[in-house]
């Protein structure tokens, strides 16, 4: 599979309110930096350490998977970078942006701004159409009506389905769910894409779909991508995997 590359461009930067300060040597190209990043539920003897002191670099541009058993950590890591839960000690910056120092408001703005989410189960409201799921975010960002029908179509044209724009989810097959559920997240044009198990409920056919969906998001688009997934199958179309175990980071491979 080749892999070519193109920078979205897009920036947290001081000029947009509610950011802090950048670090000043933080390299330019790297989107996401884990230091010594730990979790710990609970206490003394009813600890559970799910990150044990990870570090992790991930450029922009690039798409990794995140593997590992179940109680390894990658889900934990995916909750923190989605700034969906705090880390106990070490640092989580964010182009730059320590997301540690943020207030909740911060955290929601970036969240808000910055990234895509992709859920194994869609989410997607059920009694509304697709174009309006796929409207939510802008909605949320104060975007006019004329706007959001706009940019939500042209999401829907983006995954194949601008045809069932007017469908509501129990009109779609699972994988017209999901892709309905990548254009929600892209329609914001998002710098980082964090997909939990996209496929997970979707059979080998839809799999393949959505991951070639997602990988020329990629290639195409600069979308930065971190996934975590079970399947080994589905990890080999990106372009790093970053195995988990025991709340460390085991190994990596790049492909």
């Amino acid at each position: 599979m080749a892999r070519s590359r193109k920078t979205s461009g897009h920036r947290p930067s001081a000029s947009r309110s509610d950011t802090i300060r950048h670090e000043d040597a933080f390299p330019r190209n790297e989107v996401i930096r884990l230091e010594q990043l730990r979790r710990i539920y609970g206490q003394g003897d009813a600890a559970v350490h799910a990150l044990a002191g990870i570090d992790l670099s991930v450029q922009e541009g690039e798409f990794i998977s995140l593997m590992g058993p179940s109680g390894s950590g990658k889900s934990t890591c995916m909750n923190i970078l989605g700034c969906l839960d705090s880390p106990t000690s070490g640092r989580y910056l964010f182009n730059g942006v320590d997301a540690g120092t943020l207030t909740s408001k911060q955290r929601a703005l970036l969240r808000r701004n910055y990234l895509g989410f992709v859920f194994q189960g869609f989410n997607l409201l059920s009694r509304t159409t697709a174009l309006e799921n796929v409207e939510l975010p802008l909605i949320y960002r104060g975007v006019p009506t004329s706007e959001r029908h706009e940019l939500a179509l042209d999401a829907l044209q983006a995954v194949g389905l601008a045809d069932r724009a007017h469908h509501t989810p129990g009109e779609l097959s699972g994988g017209q769910q999901q892709r309905v559920a990548i254009a929600r997240a892209i329609v914001t044009r998002p710098i980082v894409l964090l997909a939990d198990e996209p496929t997970g409920n979707l059979d080998t056919a839809r799999s393949i779909e959505t991951m070639e969906l997602l990988q020329s998001f990629n290639q195409e688009q600069g979308i930065t991508i971190v996934m975590v997934t079970h399947e080994p199958d589905m990890a080999q179309y990106s372009n790093r995997i970053v195995h988990f175990r025991d709340g460390c980071i085991e190994r990596e491979e790049r492909l």
